[in-house]
């Protein structure tokens, strides 16, 4: 059972309400009390302070001070009047439990609408907060692109300086070049005159004489003074174009001296590596010019496998096949990890691939074609395929007989096959 606190003081004036609730040895907190427009109430176990209030309050402004052993309320009435008592008499036990039910609702509703609020708030403020952070990267983002723009403007008129300075530079060499050409005409036509000139000179040093021979006995020209004139000086020659006609070569060796059938495989080849190279490679203009080397990337994928790191090898290896399609050793290698990650299938085609590329069989390839053949025939026996196995194995004795280990794993699939039949 609750003890009641019954030593409260009251006075009022006709808008505010005092009360004085002595609690003294007790420890209050503001949790303690609870008060509505109506209801009062300071619940401190074991002991309880409980009043219906004759009149309705503002309890938004009303307060409670706790100090020196006493709580000191000040209840602001709604309706300036004076009480006649702090709490409302002659009441009924039903109406009573009515007000104080009532109380403790709205109570619950007052605090549902705080929440409420509080909620709206708070959503109100992480909008803020979020369209503030807008607003400051996109003034962020304009004064980069500000920035890029004057970059590009700066750079665009170093550009057209640049490019002003380089014509004026070839305007001037070209003008100097054309002073040059004039001038060496020029002195071309001097020296041509001057030729011109001595031959003048010279033919008629020589024709002089003659005349003077000819009028000799008779005292008049003879007959062959006037050929003699005519041919001081002769005509000149006729212009004329000489045409030569040469046959387009790539290579700069004469046709005769040339293996033609030869060099046309050649550029066959190169031309076929080019358009592998190019061809739907746009992915791979990013990759550093080593990467997109095919020597490069099959000995980063044997370190990758070295490693245990058969994804990134495959990966590596992928990209040497599409930059280069014709060196089986990739197709090897390939087939050498897609054993390791059980993509059995996939190791066999490679197998065969390379295989396919190591032609002719010759004793330079000899060690390439045993791998093969030892790595196709053991992704056989792992589907269970111990026939196909076996001939793979048979294949890579007959080019190393010598080898023990090949030999071993021979048997060993002869005796699966054996104990299959008798199973059967």
């Amino acid at each position: 059972m609750p003890v009641w606190l019954r030593e409260d003081r009251w006075w009022q004036t006709a808008s505010a309400v005092y009360l004085s609730l002595p609690v003294r040895g007790l420890r209050v907190t503001p949790d303690n009390i609870f008060c509505t427009d109506r209801y009062l109430k300071v619940s401190i176990p074991p002991f309880l302070f409980e009043a219906i209030l004759y009149a309705p309050i503002d309890d938004t402004n009303s307060t409670a001070k706790i100090g020196n052993g006493i709580i000191f309320f000040t209840l602001y009435k709604k309706e300036a009047a004076v009480w006649d008592s702090l709490t409302l008499a002659n009441a009924n036990k039903e109406k009573l439990q009515y007000l104080r039910e009532n109380a403790v609702l709205k109570a619950h509703e007052k605090a549902k609408e705080e929440t409420e609020a509080k909620k709206v708030t708070k959503q109100e403020h992480k909008k803020y907060a979020l369209e503030a952070t807008m607003k400051l990267e996109e003034a962020e983002r304009k004064r980069i692109e500000d920035l890029k723009e004057k970059e590009r403007q700066k750079v665009t008129k170093e550009l057209e300086l640049w490019k002003k300075q380089q014509e004026d530079a070839e305007k001037q060499k070209r003008v100097q070049k054309e002073g040059e050409v004039l001038q060496e005409v020029e002195q071309l036509k001097e020296k041509k005159k001057e030729k011109m000139n001595k031959t003048r000179i010279h033919n008629e040093g020589i024709s002089k004489p003659r005349i003077k021979a000819t009028k000799g006995c008779c005292g008049s020209y003879s007959m062959f003074s006037e050929n003699l004139k005519e041919e001081q000086l002769p005509a000149p020659r006729s212009a004329a174009t000489i045409k030569i006609n040469f046959t387009s070569r790539v290579f700069p060796t004469a046709l005769r001296e040339s293996r033609v059938a030869e060099e046309e495989e050649w550029l066959r080849k190169q031309a076929e590596a080019r358009r592998t190279v190019s061809a739907d490679l746009s992915e791979l203009e990013d990759l550093k010019e080593e990467e997109k080397n095919p020597d490069w990337l099959k000995d980063k994928g044997n370190k990758m496998f070295a490693t245990g790191n058969y994804l990134a090898a495959v990966s590596a290896y992928n990209l040497a096949v599409r930059l280069n399609n014709k060196l089986p050793l990739l197709y090897l290698n390939r087939a050498a990890c897609h054993l390791k990650l059980r993509n059995l299938h996939k190791a066999i085609e490679d197998s065969s691939k390379a295989l396919e590329l190591l032609t002719p069989p010759v004793p330079d390839n000899e060690n390439a074609r045993v791998k093969a053949y030892v790595r196709r025939g053991t992704a056989f026996c792992q589907l269970e395929l111990y026939t196909e196995g076996l001939q793979d194995y048979e294949a890579a004795l007959k080019i190393d007989p010598k080898n023990k280990n090949i030999e071993k794993d021979a048997e060993k699939i002869r005796h699966l096959i054996q104990g299959t039949m008798q199973d059967t």
